[in-house]
């Protein structure tokens, strides 16, 4: 049964998977930088200006959560699901997500992230040269 309305339910799952392909671009990062790449700056670059993008966004849903009173718990994980628990204001909803569905949500949220990136990385590259 649904509790959290659309819009609560939409903006607390944005958060969540928001927050999931920054942990994911953050390790990207680390492994650029200590990796074997022979030119690493264009990527790392990149992957900044869409961190970046990413904690901007991710501070702007932050606060419309703490106005609207939801907040998002992490409840259990295994192999094949996790769990999550959606709160608003007194009212709760679990919801279980299959983790390759979880994959590909973070994943488009990582081309966003680049689409909106790009311009900004070309912006910066063509004041370079």
């Amino acid at each position: 049964m649904r509790y959290l309305n659309d819009e609560e339910l939409q903006l607390a799952s944005r958060f969540l998977f928001l927050s999931m392909a920054m942990v994911v671009i953050q390790q990207d990062l680390y492994n650029i930088r200590n990796g074997t790449f022979k030119i690493k700056e264009p990527y790392i670059d990149l992957l900044e200006k869409m961190n970046t993008e990413a904690a901007n966004e991710r501070r702007r849903l932050q606060k419309a959560m703490q106005d609207q009173k939801i907040r998002v718990v992490t409840l259990n994980k295994n192999d094949s699901f996790s769990s999550y628990l959606f709160l608003c204001r007194g009212r709760e909803e679990k919801r279980n997500y299959f983790n390759p569905a979880i994959r590909k949500k973070v994943e488009t949220i990582i081309q966003e992230l680049m689409q909106k990136a790009l311009p900004l990385y070309q912006q910066h590259d063509s004041a370079n040269t």
